[in-house]
This record gives C-alpha cells, sequence and structure tokens, in this order.
C-alpha cells in the first residue's frame, strides 16, 4: 500500500478518536481541538509519517467561508463599515503590543529581535514565513515555529476563556446566527439553493488563489457568498454536522505543521514560544475590553475580533458563542489585509535600517 495511503489512514484515525475524546469530555469546540491534540501527538511519537492534504483543509475552509459569508447582511456590513477606525486603531495596537513582546523575548532569550519579530506577528502565518524567506539573516524555522506554535496555542487555549465565566454570552445574538441554528431545516429546504452557493463557493475560492489574495480557500468563499447574500440570493445555513465536519479537516491539517524536533535549541525556543504566546491572548483581552468600553458590542464577540488567531478559528468560536459574525470577521479580515499589505513592507524597512546601522558601527 501507498506509504502517503497509509500516513493519511492513520491520521484519519487519529483525528477521529480525538474528536471523540474531546467531544465526550464536553470541550469547546471538540472536532477541532480534538483532531489537532490528536493528530500532533500521534505524528510526534508514531512511526508512520502521518499525511493530511492540503485539500481536505481547503474543503474545511470553503465550508466555513460560506457560512461566515451568510452573516453578512446590508444592516451587517454598515455595521462593519462603521467600525473601520476602530479595527485600524486596534490592528496597529496589536501589531505595536507584539513587536513590544518580541523585543522583550529576545533580550531575555538571545534569540535575534527580527526573527522574533517576524514569528510574532499575528494573523499572518502564510505571508510571514514567505517573508523570513526573502530576508537574509532570519531563521525561517524558528519563524515557522513560532507562527504555528502560537497559532496553535491561541486555537487551544482563546476556546476555554470565552466559554469560561468572564464571558456573558446571548443565545446568538444576530440574525445570521440564528438562521444557522435551523440549518437542518433550511438546507432541506432549499437544497438547490445550496448547491448553487457551494459551486460559488468554489470558483470564488480558485478565483481569489489565481489572485493571489491572502488564505483564499477562505477568502473566496466569504466574499461569494457574502456578494450572494447582499443581493438577494439568501443561501440557507449549514447543519451542526457539517460544521463539526469542517471542524475537522482544519484541525487534522493544523496538528502536523507543527515540528519542533526541527528546532535548534529546543528548550528556548519552545519557552519563547509559550511566553509570547500567553502574554499576546493577555494583551489582546485586555485591547478587547478597551474595545468593550469605547464601542456598543459584547466582550466575546470584541475578544474574538481581536483575538490573534486564525479567521477560521475564531468565526467557529463566534457562531458556538453566540458573538456576532460579521463583526468577529470583519475585525479578522481587516487584520489579515493590513498584515499583508501594510506590514512586510514596514519590517523589511525597519530591518534594512537596523542591519545599515549595525553596520555603520
Amino acid at each position: 500500500m501507498n506509504i502517503n495511503l497509509i500516513g493519511w489512514i492513520a491520521a484519519l484515525i487519529y483525528a477521529l478518536i480525538g474528536g471523540f475524546v474531546f467531544q465526550a469530555l464536553h470541550t469547546p469546540i471538540p472536532w477541532l481541538l480534538g483532531p489537532m491534540t490528536a493528530v500532533f501527538i500521534g505524528a510526534r511519537f508514531g512511526k508512520i509519517r502521518y499525511n493530511w492534504p492540503s485539500r481536505m483543509r481547503n474543503a474545511g475552509l470553503i465550508i466555513v467561508g460560506y457560512s461566515i459569508g451568510l452573516s453578512f447582511t446590508k444592516d451587517a456590513l454598515t455595521i462593519v463599515i462603521g467600525e473601520l477606525p476602530s479595527m485600524l486603531l486596534m490592528t496597529v495596537l496589536l501589531v505595536c503590543f507584539c513587536a513590544a513582546i518580541a523585543f522583550f523575548v529576545s533580550k531575555l532569550t538571545g534569540v535575534d529581535y527580527p526573527t522574533v519579530l517576524t514569528g510574532s506577528i499575528p494573523g499572518g502565518l502564510s505571508q510571514m514565513i514567505i517573508f523570513a524567506e526573502e530576508m537574509k539573516g532570519i531563521d525561517l524555522t524558528t519563524v515557522t515555529f513560532l507562527q504555528v506554535a502560537r497559532l496553535m496555542m491561541i486555537i487551544f487555549f482563546v476556546p476555554f476563556l470565552v466559554f469560561g465565566p468572564f464571558f456573558q454570552h446571548t443565545s446568538h445574538s444576530s440574525s445570521a446566527n440564528t438562521l444557522m441554528n435551523n440549518g437542518m431545516i433550511t438546507l432541506q429546504e432549499h437544497a438547490g439553493i445550496f448547491i448553487l452557493l457551494l459551486v460559488i463557493c468554489i470558483v470564488s475560492a480558485f478565483l481569489a488563489k489565481k489572485l493571489k489574495l491572502p488564505t483564499p480557500f477562505l477568502l473566496g468563499p466569504i466574499l461569494g457568498s457574502a456578494i450572494a447574500n447582499i443581493s438577494g440570493l439568501h443561501g440557507p445555513a449549514l447543519p451542526v454536522s457539517l460544521m463539526d465536519l469542517s471542524q475537522f479537516l482544519i484541525g487534522g491539517y493544523i496538528g502536523l505543521l507543527m515540528h519542533p524536533e526541527k528546532l535548534e535549541h529546543k528548550a528556548r525556543v519552545i519557552s519563547l514560544a509559550l511566553i509570547s504566546g500567553i502574554v499576546m491572548i493577555i494583551g489582546s483581552l485586555g485591547l478587547s475590553l478597551l474595545l468593550v468600553y469605547f464601542s456598543d458590542i459584547t466582550p466575546s464577540t470584541s475578544f474574538l475580533g481581536v483575538a490573534p488567531g486564525g479567521m477560521d478559528q475564531m468565526a467557529i468560536l463566534a457562531h458556538e458563542v453566540g458573538a456576532d459574525l460579521s463583526v468577529v470577521t470583519g475585525y479578522q479580515l481587516f487584520r489579515l489585509f493590513f498584515i499583508y499589505f501594510a506590514v512586510p513592507p514596514f519590517l523589511r524597512f525597519i530591518f534594512l535600517k537596523r542591519k545599515t546601522q549595525v553596520e555603520q558601527n
């Protein structure tokens, strides 16, 4: 049997076991955290080389993107546009906060600042890795580990914070979230519209990839289903089983991303990742409280909008706790584009200026 096929079957089995175990334990988003944890552990200690095709992850992202797009009604879009100044302020503050964390962590651990900073910028995993490849003197392995470790920490710890006693949850605050809860009925009643919108989402995903947009298999379906929804083509919400499937497809892929065995100075870099990840979560929580004070949004919506995690995971959480999905996605999308277009040129300028000063001294 093909080695890749064996690795894929093994990863699927471990992911399923992880999902059922986490569901039995009643953890938040069990079909994301369970497969992620089980595949990560299995890949570290098993003798089989696990395989999780990116096509599976992409399918999960398309499902999530479709669901996110449903939340973008005309009223929701007006609210998001009104939040643009706050989005810019929160994004800049978060990036500056991460830069400060990177400075102190660099001093404490001895890892050079450009490497730590590139590994600490939130929400731009693929973009920061590409940037690290282009810049000389940056440790690509450390950057990749820091980015993935931060992402996994946030995916794992943020759900427990959001589902904890510190946040008050409504029973699905927006009409879009209410619609999602009725997915089992509406999907059966409007199967034709769902198939049409699914085709639109798939085409939008590949078009976004062709245009080289960030996270195309998530962003494309979001834009495709959102435009269709605003134009009057209202799609049915998805049943819980399909949302669980999307989490499963994404979680297994994330579990295979991190490879601590490839790191030099493992103890130092892993401790660095843990420290920076915890401080980053605390900092984003503080920023979210500031946003709640000045804006008319719920604490869970604010925190999930500001949290420096993946947009798909934060959207899944927003759906689970009844946060305003359109606002959460709006904040996450804004930060994604800001980091994609504005941060790399700025970092390139800072690093080159720093290199020039070092050479002069």
